[in-house]
């Protein structure tokens, strides 16, 4: 006697095998390995876009928010420094690899995502000079097998360089220029989803975004910029043990980029040369000091941190044994 229709595996039956992993429990098997928690734990692999010939289609510094014309050659040297600073560092380095000529400032990989620790929530830029960006990242990310939780979407405007990771299980995200309410709203409910509690910060007028007014180099350690950096994010911080150490010199972080980072392990960093007020002062506070010169690539209007989309960070839960 022939079994029934519905016995039949597709329907339920008997060698139905259901999926009982979660997307965390996933990672590292049927996803890549990704996520981050954290700040400042150990990082492990990076998505750059080394800059080309689309530096080269505006005159004008403001038509394409920038802050001078850039030379590309120069620029194209510094970033391969950049790259071989974070592979000598033991950081894998990824590449976007756009298969058509993008907008121009899609070397500032940062804004255009943030990673949890079930994979990455895609940015919608909030200006239309880089609206789209964005594509070139959800192409990558899926050629990498690393999950996009969520795109930012309607009317709502997000970037990653907006959110800053506070504790495993709480993010700071800053609206302002570049993130709206709605944004912050929509990245909140992902992190709901993942039981990651969200604390909205505002920032000031003239502030781009909180990554340029903040940054966490270990669980107790934090360096902001007074005057730009939000009161309720040194607030929280202090809340949660840390902290905070005010920048000693205002000219060295608005012209060199000195606060604009990125955290390599606890209490190590990859900053900018030529910043030695600054770099002498984060090494009095314990701070290992990596350094490489970025100047061509900040007349672009970012730095270290801004060019450095983070993939892979040891997730918190790992490296104490959860």
């Amino acid at each position: 006697m022939s079994r029934s229709f519905f016995d039949a595996a597709a329907y339920g039956g008997k060698g139905w095998q259901p999926r009982a992993a979660s997307t965390a429990e996933e990672i590292g098997r049927l996803w890549s390995a990704c996520g981050q928690d954290s700040e400042w734990a150990p990082l492990k692999s990076v998505l750059l876009h080394r800059p080309g010939p689309e530096m080269l289609t505006a005159d004008d510094p403001d038509a394409v928010q920038m802050l001078a014309t850039v030379d590309l050659s120069r620029l194209q040297a510094q970033h391969d420094l950049l790259a071989q600073a974070f592979d000598a560092a033991g950081v894998a380095v990824h590449y976007v690899q756009p298969d058509v000529m993008p907008p121009p400032n899609l070397m500032f990989v940062a804004d255009l995502m943030v990673m949890t620790p079930e994979g990455a929530i895609l940015a919608r830029p909030a200006s239309r000079v880089r609206a789209g960006e964005e594509r070139f990242i959800a192409r990558r990310l899926t050629a990498l097998g690393i999950p996009i939780l969520r795109s930012v979407h309607g009317r709502a405007t997000f970037e990653g360089a907006d959110a800053m990771w506070l504790s495993s299980d709480s993010m700071l995200v800053a609206d302002g220029l570049r993130t709206n309410p709605q944004g912050r709203t929509q990245v909140a409910a992902t992190l709901a989803e993942m039981g990651i509690e969200t604390l909205p910060v505002g920032l000031p007028y003239g502030a781009m975004h909180l990554m340029g007014a903040l940054r966490i180099v270990a669980r107790d350690l934090a360096i902001a910029w007074p005057g730009r950096v939000p009161f309720a994010a040194v607030r929280a911080l202090r809340q949660h043990g840390a902290t905070i150490h005010f920048l000693p010199d205002e000219s060295e972080a608005l012209h060199g980029f000195a606060l604009n980072f990125v955290t390599l392990g606890p209490r190590k960093i990859l900053m900018a040369a030529g910043n030695p007020v600054t770099r002498r002062f984060y090494e009095s506070l314990g701070i290992e000091c990596v350094t490489v010169a970025v100047d061509e690539l900040t007349r672009a209007a970012g730095g270290i941190g801004c060019l450095t989309g983070v993939l892979e960070r040891e997730l918190l839960h790992v490296m104490h044994g959860d």
